[in-house]
């Protein structure tokens, strides 16, 4: 099978398919979205070698199990495998289980690929309804919405995301489809357009007074300048929310966080099945986000595109010739 492989660099090369573990399922993937942890991944993130990629569509052609309902589905999987006995486990948290491993990011090869394997477990059906092109953003959806899970906003709260990326634009689009009050902060007008048409609230940069004015600010930018900014418009008491990861290369100042006493909440990936709500009643147009559809084929081509500012979700297609 064809398959995207990063080890000390990004190839396409042909491997054998996967060999099914009791109780996983191999799947013959329809579309694989590009994330941005695979682009750092080829930066060294994780240490991760292996086959890229967590976000995918596909079709149940075998399993390795007395359960044979799940073949001929159309599924998504999530993308964290925990051991099943540890008390994170047992919380339903697999996310934080210490022996974990994750989809194409710690210890499992990922989805980048004709076929993946994946535990059944994990998986879960979508429906007609939702077309694959669509259903393939409900990892982003999920994290996103994980928000919730950690976190009551109450109504009359104000939320800003700051980050116009595919990652902001998803977390924005997710909580105004919740009933909050949300505006998306950004530097690119055409970005947040797509927010703005989706009836969100939307600021450019440029025209933001650095205030403390909102009762959770999302930091959706993945930059240090970006973690300053949401510092300075958070209220006091208020609450930080930390949708990516920062490496800091500079010195940062903390006193705001302690003297305005500012909770910091970390948060990563969710549940599939509420996500999975949202794209059935049609909560989120998601056509939009979509700035490209690569056949495999031209896959590394596909990771070049995506480096790209202007650049949202860019997709992989086994289907298309």
């Amino acid at each position: 099978m064809k398959a995207v492989i990063f080890d000390e660099g990004i190839k396409l090369a042909n491997i054998e398919k996967p060999v099914l573990r009791q109780d996983e399922a191999l799947i013959k993937v329809i579309v694989v979205g590009i994330c941005n942890t695979d682009y750092e991944i080829t930066k060294g993130y994780m240490g991760y070698k292996g086959i890229l990629g967590h976000e995918f569509i596909g079709i149940v052609e075998e399993v390795n199990s007395n359960d044979r309902s799940w073949i001929g589905k159309r599924v998504a999987g999530e993308i964290n495998n925990g051991c099943g006995v540890c008390d994170w486990c047992k919380k339903g948290l697999e996310r934080h289980c210490p022996n974990r491993e994750t989809l194409g990011i710690w210890h499992k090869d990922g989805c980048m690929a004709e076929y993946v394997s994946i535990p059944i477990k994990n998986l879960v059906e979508i429906p007609d309804s939702v077309p694959s092109e669509e259903a393939v953003f409900i990892e982003p959806l999920a994290a996103a919405l994980e928000i919730l899970e950690q976190l009551h906003i109450k109504p009359y709260e104000k939320v800003a995301v700051l980050g116009d990326g595919k990652l902001g634009l998803t977390t924005a689009l997710a909580l105004n489809a919740s009933g909050l009050d949300v505006t998306l902060i950004g530097k690119h007008k055409n970005k947040l357009d797509i927010a703005y048409k989706q009836n969100v609230k939307t600021l450019l940069l440029q025209d933001l007074e650095l205030q403390n004015q909102y009762d959770v600010v999302v930091e959706a930018t993945g930059s240090l300048s970006g973690f300053e900014t949401s510092i300075s418009l958070v209220k006091p008491r208020g609450v930080l929310v930390l949708k990516s990861t920062i490496a800091a290369s500079k010195e940062f100042n903390f006193a705001p966080i302690v003297i305005n006493e500012i909770m910091v909440l970390g948060s990563r990936c969710g549940q599939f099945k509420p996500a999975l709500r949202f794209l059935e009643r049609k909560m989120i147009d998601f056509k939009p986000l979509i700035s490209g559809i690569y056949p495999m084929d031209k896959a590394i081509e596909a990771f070049e595109k995506n480096k790209e500012k202007d650049t949202l979700k860019i997709l992989i297609s086994m289907e298309q010739k």
